[in-house]
């Protein structure tokens, strides 16, 4: 390597280390008792005085490959306005993603009130089982700024540097320049990325890091260099953190990785130290932590999905069926409803029994949304319509020799995409999820890099049609951005109640204003709450399984959640020093299969207040109560407002 490369940072190495060093100060801090506004600031105080030495000493530049002159062309500018909607987005609504509310950043909030990680005494263990890896990037957020309002800018990194790496995998595994070129702009504007470059989700932050690892196990098997192979180790260590789905992608990247071997041996004892911080900063610690608290790495007997049960036949068949249709979903679909009721009666009676026991309620009724929606999208109509004419036409294959044969199966090219899809095959015929379209945003690139080698991806290039279809997809982009609920663009509740939609007699202006409405007030959906707590109140109790608990500790740091679970009584309430739980009614009920009043004698407590809360869309309203611990039994059967 020469002497500029080797001194050359880029910015996907410096995200990398970045994310790596952050994943280790949140285990370090931890077991250090020091997860708080200080430990980080004598972390962050250190690496920036590291860093700084290192770039003097070496004399590093960064290199952006920022050309200002190429969005002068229309796919650059394309993308370029749809990004800039994107993080626009981020930037004038608050995060809504449900699942960062609802476990995410709660967890964390958990972790910080404590000084460090601990398992949560908790009936909703999805905050104890999961990774870690975007949960370590949010906690100096959390800690330092005590605030979630910019999270949304790890997204928003991890979008841009989309286009950049798609190119340099897509190149990487044989597909020509001029191709690689156009598509690096377009494969972004998937769904699966773009509505989560706003957003605090954390499927866009794993699949770059994917990208990532790929991308530097093969330029460090054609620089030989270990620099970039350590890189690539680092970022498959952080992908796994980030999404345990993310470890079936280790095949294909080891295959990529596997000519860069002895790059590697050639500096053994700095190859170590890398391995050493990369199982830290992968799943491997939560994997065993799962071990010791539930039994099972993966965390399933806390939490179990429907995962590893059934046919694996059934499984593949239906998952194929509903990847094809989450991507070739419109864009914002108002026959969704219609689609919706048809299907469900084409369903055979003697099959829909095995499909329902063995999948989720939406991809056992092969349901589809009427606006693409971040939780549930793959790529996306726009890019998969572009992708369609590439499989018209001869596909020309010439002759080869024995040996040239076995030079194309051995190479990259052949086997990181084939291993990309044998992995997901596997999963299909496991997994019972409702949305597998989103689960493949890590794989797509390399997936789809067989098909943009054929030489019809190229002659597209030149088809006026092709391309104004192009634009139409990114068009269709900018679309969503403005329309999504999560994050609108137009002043959508504002119009609607001049419509006076949420008392309307049209359906779709009442689902309009349904839809909109619970989205704009999930970040603080428990704000009715808060706002009848007691002022000097320092910890409140909870009952609750998956709903948006980040509300209720705002501001962050002003009062300390502690979940209470249905085997918890008045005395061991009592002893963590809870004097006021906010109970779920839809939970004690529906779990326990017991009423409000058996759970207030069990628990010695009366209700203080009762609020009606819309947090989801899909569920409607739901009752909470906030109980008060009693001093004695005598009214523990309380009145339920």
């Amino acid at each position: 390597m020469n002497r500029v490369q080797s001194h050359t940072l880029t910015p996907v190495a410096a995200w990398v280390l970045l994310c790596a060093l952050l994943n280790m100060a949140g285990w370090i801090l931890s077991a250090m008792g020091q997860l708080n506004f200080a430990g980080y600031c004598v972390v962050l105080t250190l690496a920036g005085a590291v860093t700084g030495w290192w770039w003097r000493t070496k004399s590093l530049t960064l290199r952006t490959g920022f050309r200002g002159r190429r969005f002068k062309r229309a796919f650059p500018l394309a993308f370029a306005l749809v990004a800039v909607l994107a993080l626009v987005g981020g930037l004038l609504h608050a995060p809504n993603n449900y699942d960062a509310l609802a476990y995410r950043t709660p967890r964390v909030l958990h972790w910080l009130a404590e000084g460090g990680w601990h398992w949560i005494h908790t009936d909703f263990q999805r905050v104890n089982t999961r990774g870690c890896g975007i949960e370590w990037m949010t906690a100096p957020f959390l800690a330092l700024a005590g605030s979630d309002r910019f999270l949304f800018l790890i997204n928003a990194v991890s979008f841009l540097l989309l286009p950049g790496l798609s190119y340099s995998v897509l190149t990487g595994l044989g597909v020509p320049k001029k191709v690689g070129w156009h598509w690096m702009w377009v494969i972004p504007t998937g769904y699966c990325y773009l509505l989560q470059a706003g957003s605090i989700g954390n499927d866009l932050f794993g699949a770059t890091l994917a990208l990532a690892a790929v991308d530097f196990a093969l330029r460090s098997a054609r620089e030989r260099s270990a620099a970039l192979a350590w890189l690539s180790i680092l970022a498959a260590a952080l992908m796994t953190a980030g999404k345990a789905f993310n470890l079936l992608l280790l095949l294909p990247w080891g295959l990529a990785l596997l000519p860069a071997i002895g790059s590697l041996f050639r500096r053994p004892i700095a190859t170590l130290l890398v391995g050493a911080v990369a199982l830290v900063i992968s799943l491997v610690p939560t994997a065993l932590l799962n071990i010791r608290y539930c039994g099972d790495w993966t965390g399933l007997k806390a939490e179990p999905v429907n995962m590893s049960t059934g046919e694996p036949l059934l499984h593949l068949g239906v998952n194929g069926l509903l990847i094809t249709l989450h991507n070739l979903n419109p864009t914002i679909n108002p026959f969704a409803g219609v689609w919706n009721g048809w299907i469900d009666d084409q369903i055979p009676s003697s099959l829909a029994p095995r499909i329902n026991a063995q999948f989720e309620d939406a991809g056992a009724k092969f349901k589809l949304g009427e606006m693409q929606m971040e939780e549930a999208a793959g790529l996306g109509c726009g890019v998969s319509l572009l992708l369609l004419p590439v499989l018209v036409g001869r596909i020309r294959a010439r002759r080869r020799t024995g040996s040239e044969w076995i030079a194309v199966l051995l190479a990259p090219a052949f086997l990181v995409p084939v291993g990309t899809a044998l992995v997901m095959i596997y999963f299909f015929t496991q997994s019972g999820l409702g949305c597998p379209a989103r689960y493949l945003a890590p794989s797509y690139v390399c997936l789809l890099a067989p098909l943009l080698c054929l030489p019809r991806a190229s002659e597209l290039l030149r088809r006026c049609w092709w391309r104004k279809l192009a634009m139409c997809g990114f068009a269709l982009a900018a679309l969503l951005l403005i329309a999504t609920p999560a994050r609108p663009l137009w002043p959508a509740q504002t119009l609607l109640r001049l419509l006076h939609a949420e008392a309307s007699a049209s359906p779709l202006l009442k689902r309009m204003w349904t839809v909109y409405s619970v989205y704009g007030e999930r970040t603080d959906g428990f704000a009715p709450v808060r706002g009848v707590l007691p002022p000097d109140l320092k910890v409140l109790g909870l009952v609750t399984f998956d709903d948006p608990e980040t509300s209720l500790w705002r501001p962050f740091g002003s009062l300390r959640i502690h979940h209470v679970t249905i085997a918890d009584d008045a005395q061991s309430l009592r002893r963590r020093g809870i004097e006021m739980v906010l109970v779920s009614e839809y939970i004690v009920t529906g779990n326990e299969n017991s009423t409000m009043k058996q759970w207030l004698t069990r628990c010695d407590a009366e209700i203080v207040s009762s609020f009606d809360l819309t947090l989801r869309a899909t569920r409607g309203s739901t009752r909470w109560h906030l109980v008060r611990m009693l001093t004695t039994s005598a009214h523990a059967g309380g009145i339920i407002q």
